[in-house]
């Protein structure tokens, strides 16, 4: 696995002889192990970096008057090693000064800034860049739809395709020099394809919210009826909330949870259905623990005339290792985000029928978008790659075991869940159930001040306002990614408790969050290796 954040034997971004030094990475994103390039641009001499992730060597060797167009001579570079055989797997390949990828490096884990070209050029930045990096490696991230890229995802999206312009789709682009960005674009949907078994996929939307639209404006005309579940009940903005697009250009009804379940009620959701007949019924939620019965909506929207659409925008993970069933032989569109439980980039796609494919494809461009982004796409690619591997799925398995120990602990610890407990990722704390003084906004403060990091979350019939709400989202993707198991989540319960416990004294958050951030380093980023020094 490529491996690109690491400490090496320089500081402040300096080389030895305390000239400014470029770093550059090898372009490949899969498959192999990397090795780490920097030269000085004003000397006579190039110094070359390697790392070995294996064992977490680093080192570096200085050439005198390289020649800049040869591969870069690893070789050399391994024999000139005082112990080479600390080195074992790096290849020798051809570097290119472009493909560049800049470390996050963190001065509290003791690494230096080696790597980044923001220290000398932009340090307000790097700054921004370097506490945001501290904050995700030293708190417990909770909030169900947020997750930890992979070193591949993360250098996919920080390629030079960034730089190309590729209006259109592959074969069919309204600039020249497509033809690599085309065979970017044809891995994501084919993987994306084999992932979802779907008939046909645009995989160039830039959010959630905008795969979601693509569906409103192929499917439907302005004023036409949709109909979603409500947003205060876990539904979504997209799925006709009044102050979304969604809302604003359609006639939007809603289905609620049923008040006494918590749960989706299908026998109300097909008398709405046959009272409302809207063009289209949207499935999925941002707040829903259980899981959807696709086949119901299904049988409901052929009854109604209705087109069904499924945004498994929290689920897709899950959808795609077969550990929630898929909505995609049910539904006329599918609908997802790459990030959540899929663990891709921050982005969305749009999956359908294939006699809904042109217009798909034209809903998102010339429609909505313009041109799409070729570095994000390449991130989605890799990170369908990663889906489609057995680990996935062990990783996806573990997900769902770490969420109903976590609902466990919950419960036992006097917390009320919503639908009381969980099928998914996530679950929903009735915060009222322990004390009905306590607000989501006031909990989601005192829990990122002890280092846990939450979101505040209305529940289904709540009284209060979205600010403050009365419950607190939580889901386990991201902990589950940086190795966190049963044992371990108990322990983010009791610490969840804990803070609780304290009603924000600030002595003990303090306190909290030292011991949190003891735990972490354990519990190193994906992107990043951390040793105890």
């Amino acid at each position: 696995m490529l491996v690109s954040l690491r400490s090496l034997p320089t500081a402040n971004g300096l080389s030895p002889s305390g000239k400014p030094v470029a770093h550059y990475i090898e372009p490949e994103l899969l498959d192999f192990t990397g090795y780490m390039q920097g030269y000085e641009p004003q000397g006579a001499s190039d110094m070359y970096y390697l790392f070995n992730p294996e064992n977490g060597r680093s080192c570096s060797v200085t050439f005198d008057n390289p020649d800049k167009d040869s591969e870069c001579p690893l070789l050399s570079v391994i024999e000139k090693l005082a112990n080479p055989a600390e080195f074992p797997a790096f290849i020798h390949r051809p570097c290119h000064p472009f493909s560049s990828i800049m470390s996050f490096s963190v001065p509290c884990m003791q690494r230096t800034q080696h790597m980044n070209p923001f220290t000398q050029l932009d340090p307000a930045l790097w700054q921004a860049i370097s506490d945001e990096t501290q904050r995700q490696e030293q708190t417990l991230e909770l909030i169900a739809s947020e997750n930890h890229v992979s070193p591949a995802v993360l250098a996919a999206a920080a390629t030079p395709l960034t730089n190309k312009y590729a209006e259109g789709y592959p074969g069919k682009r309204y600039y020249g020099g497509c033809q690599f960005v085309d065979v970017v674009e044809n891995l994501a949907r084919d993987r994306a394809k084999q992932l979802f078994h779907c008939d046909h996929v645009n995989v160039q939307p830039h959010s959630g919210s905008q795969a979601n639209q693509a569906v409103l404006l192929a499917a439907l005309q302005p004023g036409d009826t949709i109909m979603g579940l409500h947003l205060d009940h876990g539904g979504h903005l997209t799925h006709g909330k009044n102050v979304n697009l969604s809302g604003k250009w359609f006639k939007a009804v809603h289905y609620t949870l049923d008040p006494q379940t918590e749960r989706i009620n299908m026998a109300e959701v097909r008398k709405a259905a046959l009272e409302h007949k809207p063009k289209l019924i949207i499935t999925g939620a941002s707040a829903y623990p259980r899981f959807w019965e696709w086949s119901a909506f299904a049988e409901i929207a052929k009854e109604t005339g209705a087109l069904l659409m499924a945004d498994i925008a929290h689920v897709a993970g899950l959808v795609a290792t077969d550990l929630h069933e898929s909505p995609v032989p049910y539904a006329d569109f599918v609908t997802t985000t790459t990030h959540k439980t899929l663990r891709g980039p921050r982005a969305g796609m749009t999956m359908c029928k294939a006699d809904w494919a042109k217009k798909i494809d034209s809903a998102v461009f010339p429609g909505l978008q313009g041109g799409p982004l070729m570095h994000i796409i390449a991130a989605k690619a890799a990170a369908f790659h990663e889906a489609l591997q057995p680990s996935f799925k062990t990783y996806s398995q573990q997900i769902l075991r770490n969420a109903k120990t976590l609902a466990e602990e919950f419960m036992r610890l006097g917390y009320r869940l919503v639908t009381g407990g969980t099928d998914n990722h996530l679950m929903l704390i009735d915060l009222r159930g322990k004390d009905p003084n306590l607000t989501g906004a006031a909990v989601e403060g005192w829990l990122q001040s002890a280092g846990i990091i939450v979101n505040k979350n209305m529940v289904p019939f709540d009284t209060r306002k979205p600010m403050e709400t009365s419950g607190i989202r939580v889901g386990t993707p991201a902990l589950t990614t940086r190795g966190l198991k049963e044992p371990e989540i108990k322990q983010v319960a009791a610490w969840f408790n804990r803070v609780i416990d304290s009603k924000g004294d600030p002595t003990q958050l303090a306190a909290i969050k030292a011991e949190i951030e003891e735990f972490t380093k354990n519990f190193p980023l994906p992107h990043l290796k951390i040793e105890a020094t």
